[in-house]
């Protein structure tokens, strides 16, 4: 759910803020609030939409809560299709920045994605946050691993063999994309939100519902806009989370060809001020973001343990994990500034269900379930695999385990055609299909720890032809002739480890890559993905495709002169003719003027 004044407790979870003076922030008014000492009240009635399982605000600033037993959170036996309770998997969260309103990009001195429509800067903010929870073997996230799902609904407790919260080793942030294909609304549905939620997914590379499995997809509004509601009478929430299946939704449930997937409606946190935990806990400047990571922390928490509600953990009334804790303000669980290995945030904390000998309480860390550090699984990456379509493939992946008499359970996105993985890591099948894939094999054990390794796969017709590493995934430009700046790196990456980086950060000039080829007996196109950063216009700096037909004399535009600037990554594809010889030119140019660097990103090239 949420922080809010009042909520109904439901099967979509919303934060809500802090009291009559929050409502007044918030451009509405209000009876006067009474402060709650403890997390256990019931709900009112007089709620909020059902749907808004989030962030809401103040009500009073809450001291150290009154715990029982009863009010412990129950497993809620799982929901949606399939059916979902936790988050079992490595986390996965995709920051989806929507709307033009968000302006230029930029990159920080830490690697961040800056926007010249983020005056507070929550942008960057947030992606620090996400690459630091579950670096360096942080507890604040040891809290929610002792959840699981797959037993029985309205248990309080969970053995040790069932499917837990993973913990997010190395980091929760997984992508982040910045849509400013058109205006975000003014005031977006919950349907039109969680339909940019299955925009995203499509962005990613994520088209099956097994690729969502453990992903989370956060919907991050500009300043300005009220998505749902937000700081208006009718909208009295933070934030709030949710999943795509849910009719209840203002729009209606979200079609989606990608399965259902979670998805969080953040705000821009900041237009609400203190409403929405500005200042919480800390003063000044040093406050300002401080609603936006609690904020964003309590959504998090809450999909991790309750992914369609209300098919994870909820207690009786309602409340889910952040709920319970929210705008705690003295005594145990107050929110604090919690130290992450990329910096500190302010952090509310969550309800542990074995806190206090199974009374329950909040807490800010806990050891992290199987060990105080976790378990940690190792899949032993085979490297590049190549192969032709009609041959048959038998390849055991291996793994190793931290923790003893572990049982390793495997499996395997982006397989080539035709090739499968066994519960044992071993992949055997026929490939059919010519191309590149990245496959990521994923390696469990019983307690929810997981490890996985990524590398490319390329598969030709039998007689030869075809692009020799186009996914890049040699760590090198093997292959390929390249001139003025380009290299492989991990920056460039669409899918797999690495692709092609053509320019750079600083003033460069022309740089390219080429690779000549043959087309293979059974193709009919070459295609590539790109992500051009072109802060000038087109008229100076651009990213171009050239394909030549050597055996013609011909020569095709696949991708024309592009500058364009935080529009992520897209494809372009060009026509082949089997047996012919060709040569692709990827190309970036820049006139080598201080500040406006051009540089653009290639990677997945392939023959099909």
């Amino acid at each position: 759910m949420g922080i809010s004044p009042t909520f109904r407790p439901a099967r979509r979870t919303a934060l809500t803020g802090i009291a009559a003076l929050s409502l007044a922030v918030a451009g509405f008014t209000a009876a006067p609030a009474q402060a709650q000492p403890d997390n256990n009240a019931a709900p009112s009635a007089s709620a909020s939409h059902p749907y808004r399982h989030g962030a809401v605000p103040l009500r009073g600033h809450r001291s150290s809560n009154a715990a029982t037993a009863a009010n412990n959170l129950n497993y809620g036996g799982g929901n949606g299709n399939p059916s979902i309770g936790v988050t079992t998997g490595p986390e996965k969260v995709y920051l989806v920045f929507w709307g033009s309103q968000w302006g230029t990009s930029g990159t920080d001195a830490n690697g961040n994605t800056t926007l010249s429509g983020d005056p507070n800067g929550m942008a960057p903010r947030l992606q620090q946050l996400f690459k630091g929870i579950g670096a360096g073997n942080e507890l604040w996230s040891g809290v929610m691993t002792q959840y699981c799902e797959g037993i029985a609904k309205g248990a309080q407790t969970c053995p040790s063999n069932a499917a837990h919260v993973a913990y997010p080793t190395g980091g929760a942030l997984a992508g982040v994309w910045v849509d400013t294909s058109a205006a975000a609304p003014s005031s977006a549905t919950g349907n039109q939100i969680g339909a940019e939620a299955v925009t995203a997914s499509g962005h990613f590379g994520h088209t099956s519902a097994a690729a969502n499995r453990n992903n989370q997809y956060v919907i991050v509004s500009p300043t300005g806009t009220n998505p749902d509601g937000f700081n208006t009478p009718s909208g009295s929430f933070c934030a709030w989370h949710d999943y795509t299946g849910d009719t209840t939704l203002t729009g209606g449930a979200v079609s989606s060809p990608y399965g259902e997937m979670a998805f969080t409606n953040l705000p821009y946190v900041t237009d609400a001020g203190s409403g929405c935990g500005q200042n919480f806990v800390n003063a000044g400047s040093a406050g300002t973001l401080d609603g936006a990571t609690i904020v964003e922390g309590h959504e998090y928490a809450e999909t991790i343990t309750d992914q369609n509600p209300a098919g994870g953990w909820t207690d009786s009334t309602g409340y889910e994990n952040g709920d319970k804790c929210a705008w705690v303000s003295s005594g145990q669980g107050a929110s604090a500034n919690v130290n992450f290995a990329t910096g500190s945030f302010a952090m509310q904390s969550t309800w542990s269900n074995d806190f206090n000998s199974g009374a329950g309480g909040c807490e800010m860390s806990h050891p992290i379930v199987g060990g105080t550090t976790g378990n940690t699984v190792t899949v032993t990456n085979p490297a590049s695999q190549a192969g032709t379509t009609g041959n048959a493939v038998r390849l055991q992946i291996a793994a190793t385990d931290s923790a003893s008499g572990q049982t390793l359970t495997y499996s395997a996105t982006g397989l080539p055609a035709g090739l499968s993985i066994s519960a044992s890591g071993l992949i055997t099948g026929t490939p059919t299909t010519a191309g590149t894939s990245s496959v990521t094999v994923t390696a469990k054990d019983t307690t929810g720890a997981s490890g996985s390794a990524t590398f490319g796969w390329t598969v030709s017709t039998p007689g030869g032809g075809g692009i020799t590493n186009g996914g890049f995934e040699t760590g090198s430009l093997s292959g390929w002739t390249a001139t003025g700046v380009a290299a492989a790196s991990t920056a460039a990456k669409h899918t797999g480890s690495y692709g092609a980086m053509l320019g750079s950060t600083n003033p460069s000039t022309t740089s390219s890559v080429s690779q000549t080829f043959t087309a293979p007996t059974g193709s009919s196109k070459v295609g590539f993905w790109y992500d051009v950063t072109c802060p000038d216009t087109v008229t100076y700096d651009w990213a171009t495709a050239t394909l030549k037909d050597n055996t013609t004399g011909t020569t095709a535009t696949v991708l024309a002169k592009t500058c364009t600037s935080g529009l992520g990554w897209k494809s372009a594809t060009g026509s082949i003719t089997p047996g012919h010889s060709y040569t692709l030119t990827l190309t970036n140019v820049d006139d080598n003027y201080p500040g406006d660097p051009t540089y653009t990103y290639y990677d997945d090239v392939t023959v099909s």
